[in-house]
């Protein structure tokens, strides 16, 4: 980088850094500064970025925001040293070199204002020439003796020692502050120090159990700890519970130090150097880089369990849906009974009531078949909680002695349902219902359209994370976010019949708009074609630019409007439509007519630079959106099977082979429903006949598994599986 530029080509550098072309690097750079979402850049610019994917584009934006940061800091650093007359070119240069925001800050360390400190305030007395002989380890001179003309009672230097002491305070701190020094001593604690837990002397004097009693006593090296582990002791530590270190070799890194700074045995001022070094590592560095250390190891660990809870949120939002058939939700319960709801194919509420099965179970039936009847249901969806089992049992029970054993009953989790039941959307939904009712309403529509109810909740709420509650909060919520952006677009919306909370995660929309289009909705009825949103109030054509794509409208007048096509290609689906001598029409669904078109001829051959530019990656999407226009990219649905006979924990036995649902992936294993209201654990080392590194290689939230009990602890509820040896009864992905 050219030392006077700070200005330098940020796209340049984050084509160098992520290996990715520098002309689709601009682009996306270019979008973004437009105002384009990430969905739309990744769906409808592919000829533009080279057809990076949302990963990838966000990936960009990330590094462009990073290398922006990075720039920022610099710069206030060097206006912070010019200001104070302390910029030297030499000085500049080092700044300008540094590649690294570690090493920038390293450069910066011995320059950085600072509270008053043993160092500065030796200063003040007027022992820096002292502290440059120790530095300087001269091979002649006698410390004690030149100290003598250093002593002054009106500075507080009242003897020999006290000079001396002083002056090894000033060169500890410069010790310390060495950016050689700095750069070694963190490199050292990265790759050789091990995270050290011991029990807090007042909880082991308690007696008491704790959740962290495997920690006690712990240790395990920085470069393999996994994020679980070290989340879980930094959580205890906060908790008082533990006492958490830093152990490392302190020797070798003494032993590095006093090379660094120059030690010379022979002199007779090595004595005082030595013992400053020791100072500064001990009182210092040790401190600073401890926290250090566990703030990357931390920050590392915090992305790690995002990335897995992001994961887990992924798989649970494409679950399969259940499709627009009418359905029954049961919130299940014992002393307040069970709530049902019935909604409509569409989603609507049509009615609620409640039932006892346990107090009353003939009527009880009576009214679930009533309710059934009433929407002619396909499936009775029942939340997986407490008497989730009996309240599915009972009603597979009452349907088959109605004759109507068609009708399916299907297990669904209602984690985050009671969140979602208080919430202002609910309120707003359903103002005159019932916090319950609007539980079983949720738990129903969740059956129907997983994604399109889910987004109704705080994805924290949705209890598919790993220690979500010891992640920072901000960056959890934004990559949650940027996930249920994905999958929101990557399904699209039916515009006639989406939430406004739904609506509001289409790229471009926003949670404004979105209420603003529900109530355009309700007022001038169903949109017939997408070209409606223009008269949205506030929806302009930049935004509907962004979103068009990702709507869809039902039997719409353009069966375009029902596909991913976007309205800016719509002229040539036209085209392609005429010189086949068809109607946009025929063209739609028909993959015959589809498979004769010859692509290369609708080629923009203008501007090969233009970010709009149509070429062979959009028009092969636009010849798949086609052949199979609206296709949802979810897999088809498949009802979990639960043993009858196994509904608590007592009823396991090992060596049990049972069907189960994988709940949630975590760093040390899954999670898996297996019927009996407690998860059981698949620890990453019994997920496979061969090793696994990662367990969401091998299994995924929401897919079907086969597990064999190999331990059952019923007093501290814990259900330990395997799945060696046994096979996989479906992925779940279509495969």
């Amino acid at each position: 980088m050219n030392p006077d530029n700070l200005s330098e080509s940020i796209h340049a550098r984050v084509a160098v850094a992520s290996g990715i072309s520098e002309a689709s690097v601009a682009a996306v750079l270019a979008l973004d500064a437009d105002g384009a979402t990430v969905p739309f850049i990744a769906r409808y610019r592919r000829e533009a970025t080279g057809g990076m994917d949302e990963v990838q584009v966000r990936a960009i934006l990330k590094l462009a925001g990073d290398i922006a940061d990075f720039d920022s800091r610099r710069k206030s650093i060097l206006e912070s040293l010019a200001e104070r007359g302390l910029l030297t070119d030499d000085l500049k240069a080092t700044v300008m070199s540094a590649d690294t925001r570690a090493r920038l800050e390293d450069v910066y360390q011995p320059y950085r204002p600072k509270r008053r400190t043993r160092a500065s305030m030796a200063v003040e007395r007027g022992l820096r020439p002292l502290a440059e002989r120790i530095l300087a380890q001269p091979m002649t001179g006698d410390p004690a003796a030149e100290a003598v003309a250093f002593v002054n009672l009106e500075k507080g230097v009242e003897d020999v020692e006290a000079a001396l002491a002083g002056a090894r305070d000033i060169v500890a701190e410069a010790v310390s502050d060495s950016p050689e020094v700095r750069q070694y001593a963190r490199k050292v604690m990265l790759d050789s120090g091990k995270v050290v837990s011991r029990v807090a002397p007042k909880v082991k004097a308690a007696g008491e159990p704790t959740p962290y009693e495997q920690y006690y006593e712990f240790s395990q090296a920085v470069v393999s700890i996994p994020s679980h582990r070290f989340l879980a002791v930094r959580r205890g530590a906060n908790e008082g519970v533990l006492k958490m270190t830093l152990d490392v070799d302190e020797p070798v890194i003494m032993s590095r130090i006093l090379t660094l700074a120059r030690l010379n045995r022979r002199s007779p001022w090595s004595g005082q150097l030595e013992t400053a070094c020791v100072d500064a590592f001990g009182r210092l560095l040790f401190p600073a880089m401890e926290n250090e250390v566990f703030g990357l190891l931390g920050g590392h660990c915090e992305r790690e369990a995002s990335e897995i809870f992001a994961g887990n949120l992924k798989d649970l939002l494409m679950s399969p849906p259940y499709g627009a058939k009418a359905v029954v939700g049961i919130d299940p319960g014992i002393r307040t009974g069970c709530k049902v709801a019935a909604v409509a194919a569409t989603g609507a509420f049509v009615e609620s009531t409640l039932i006892f099965p346990d107090r009353n179970p003939a009527q009880a039936g009576t009214e679930l078949l009533r309710m059934v009847k009433r929407v002619s249901a396909a499936a009775v969806a029942v939340g997986n909680g407490t008497w989730g089992r009996e309240a599915a049992a009972f009603a597979r029970k009452v349907l088959t002695g109605a004759g109507m054993g068609d009708v399916m009953v299907v297990p669904v989790s209602e984690s985050g349902a009671s969140v979602y039941s208080a919430s202002d959307v609910a309120r707003d939904e359903f103002p005159d219902l019932d916090l319950t009712v609007r539980g079983a309403i949720s738990i129903a529509r969740r059956l129907q359209d997983p994604l399109a109810e889910l987004v109704k909740v705080e994805p924290r709420s949705l209890g598919v994370g790993q220690y979500q509650h010891d992640v920072d909060p901000a960056l959890l919520a934004a990559r949650l976010d940027e996930v249920v952006e994905d999958c929101v677009n990557a399904v699209g919306v039916d515009l006639n019949t989406a939430s406004a909370p739904l609506l509001s995660r289409v790229a471009g929309i926003g949670p404004a708009l979105s209420k603003a289009i529900v109530k355009w909705r309700e007022t001038a009825g169903p949109f017939a074609q997408r070209s409606q949103l223009l008269k949205v109030p506030r929806l302009g054509p930049a935004t509907f630019t962004q979103c068009a794509g990702f709507l869809r409208i039902r039997d719409a007048r353009n069966p375009l409007d029902s596909s991913a096509v976007h309205p800016e290609r719509y002229g040539v689906v036209a085209e392609m439509a005429r010189d086949l001598g068809r109607s946009v029409a025929e063209l739609v669904g028909n993959a015959g007519l589809v498979s004769s078109i010859n692509l290369s001829k609708y080629v923009d051959k203008g501007n090969e630079d233009a970010v709009d530019r149509l070429g062979m990656p959009t028009l092969v999407d636009i010849a798949a959106e086609l052949t199979r226009p609206g296709r949802d990219p979810r897999s088809s649905f498949e009802a979990p099977a639960f043993k009858d006979d196994v509904r608590e924990i007592e009823d396991l036995e090992v060596g049990m082979v049972l069907e189960g649902i994988v709940t949630n992936v975590a760093a040390f294993g899954a999670f898996v429903d297996i019927g009996v209201h407690q998860d059981g654990l698949v620890h990453v080392s019994e997920l496979s006949d061969s090793f696994v590194r990662n367990p969401s290689d091998v299994v995924r939230t929401g897919q079907k598994v086969v597990v064999k009990v190999k331990e059952v602890d019923a007093r501290r509820r814990r259900i330990s599986l395997t799945m060696k040896g046994l096979r996989d009864v479906s992925r779940g992905d279509g495969e």
